[in-house]
């Protein structure tokens, strides 16, 4: 077995009937009997850029003694007419997280995924310092370990004032080399030795990656990126998820 952590995070394809539109992040999160996918809101609709997918597809391993095995799990984003995801929005507007409850039953049988909880939940917003040190679980530029199915990890640090809403949104930075792809990934922060206990998933689990910021103003030619990524905080998971 590897690393539970990067069991956590699952591909997700999203489609147009058969036609492949994009690839994406996503993850785990399991609330009382219930278990959802969560990755970033659009991923499964965006207006601006006519993004309309209409199913999607994630990876499931499905051995735990041989993670080459897998399998792809299709849901249908709309069920008579109307959306199956659950998004939020506060004054600022439109939250960039989506959450889908997903069908135990149709799991494929061994399927093999860790979920984080609301115990992974940051409780104290005043203990995470600027500058702390995170990991994102996803999948750039779809790149990952294709042999396994395994999503790849990149190292950053809290690049902002932590349970601050960023400019009134409700989200904060983070200082990372991120591409396409990883849209809707975890972020995540290693747990205090007390906070662990006997978990089997030692991570708080502290947002969901969004996007990369830029400068209009930037002059490409002249000026490097700024290598900073929007994070929305991930408490917004106990209001999506309530039922």
């Amino acid at each position: 077995m590897t690393e539970p952590l990067l069991l956590t995070a699952a591909q997700i394809s999203t489609f147009n009937g058969t036609q492949l539109l994009t690839r994406a992040s996503s993850f785990f999160f399991a609330r009382d009997e219930r278990l959802f996918l969560v990755t970033s809101r659009h991923v499964l609709i965006d207006k601006p850029s006519k993004h309309f997918p209409n199913r999607i597809e994630i990876e499931l391993h499905t051995d735990a003694s041989n993670l080459t095995k897998s399998t792809g799990l299709s849901v249908l984003l709309y069920r008579e007419g109307k959306s199956i995801w659950r998004q939020g929005s506060d004054p600022s507007g439109e939250i960039d997280v989506a959450v889908i409850e997903l069908d135990r039953t149709a799991l494929p049988a061994g399927v093999v995924l860790h979920a984080f909880t609301p115990d992974h939940l940051q409780a104290s917003l005043d203990d995470i310092e600027v500058g702390s040190p995170l990991l994102i679980v996803g999948f750039p530029l779809g790149f990952h370990d294709t042999l396994h199915h395994l999503p790849v990890v990149r190292q950053a640090v809290i690049a902002s004032s932590f349970g601050l809403r960023f400019q009134g949104q409700g989200f904060f930075l983070t200082d990372a080399r991120t591409h396409r792809g990883t849209s809707g990934a975890p972020v995540v922060m290693r747990a205090a030795a007390q906070d662990v206990g006997s978990s089997e998933l030692p991570w708080k689990l502290l947002g969901v990656h969004s996007a990369r910021m830029d400068m209009r103003t930037r002059d490409r030619q002249q000026d490097e990126s700024l290598g900073l990524n929007s994070t929305w905080y991930a408490d917004i998971l106990m209001t999506l998820t309530e039922p």
